[in-house]
């Protein structure tokens, strides 16, 4: 069996960083199982030009974010960890509280107590005490968190290249192969 990862976009803005990891995971032959928040929907219309379903079809499968009982709210079932691509402050203190009261928040909850990679990749900007302690809430059970901060030491030229680094380091942590970015190379300027 290859990999099988859940994937969930939140309402941050950044659906656009959600929307290139379904794209990469499907051409890798990566199952997706994506959970789409309700405020990810406006997000996504907003920001990408489509709607829900344009998205989902880069999915394996689909769940509706209210759907508790669907099959990632139990450890048995067996994943190989859970992406929040991008994650607002909201689903970040659900996750960090315990409060699992849609399918996003319990299959983090689940991820983690199953002790499955879980990648939380928050978009915002700056960020206050609260977020900075449900942040290091998570990072103490061993979540990961990656703030969708690209770097420009690859020369990026394009939105896509500043997207694709994020979306990389993610499948860096997943051990997904790749070639979405040039790698770091020794500084050759003097300082």
């Amino acid at each position: 069996m290859g990999l099988r990862l859940v994937v969930a976009i939140t309402g941050a803005s950044g659906a656009i960083y959600g929307k290139r990891l379904l794209e990469v995971l499907r051409k890798r032959g990566v199952e997706t199982h994506l959970v789409v928040s309700k405020a990810a929907e406006r997000v996504i219309k907003h920001e990408l030009d489509m709607d829900k379903h344009s998205l989902e079809r880069l999915a394996s499968y689909t769940y509706d974010v209210n759907d508790l009982s669907a099959p990632l709210v139990s450890g048995s079932f067996k994943t190989d960890g859970m992406v929040v691509i991008p994650c607002s402050m909201k689903t970040l203190a659900g996750i960090a509280n315990g409060y699992s009261d849609n399918l996003i928040l319990r299959a983090g909850d689940v991820t983690i107590k199953e002790r499955r990679p879980l990648i939380i990749v928050v978009r915002e900007t700056p960020f206050n005490a609260i977020h900075l302690r449900n942040m290091l809430k998570l990072a103490r059970l061993g979540v990961i968190i990656l703030p969708a901060s690209p770097a420009f030491y690859h020369k990026p030229k394009t939105l896509g290249d500043l997207v694709d680094y994020i979306v990389g380091k993610v499948l860096d942590i997943l051990g997904i192969e790749h070639e979405l970015y040039e790698r770091w190379k020794e500084f050759t300027g003097s300082y």
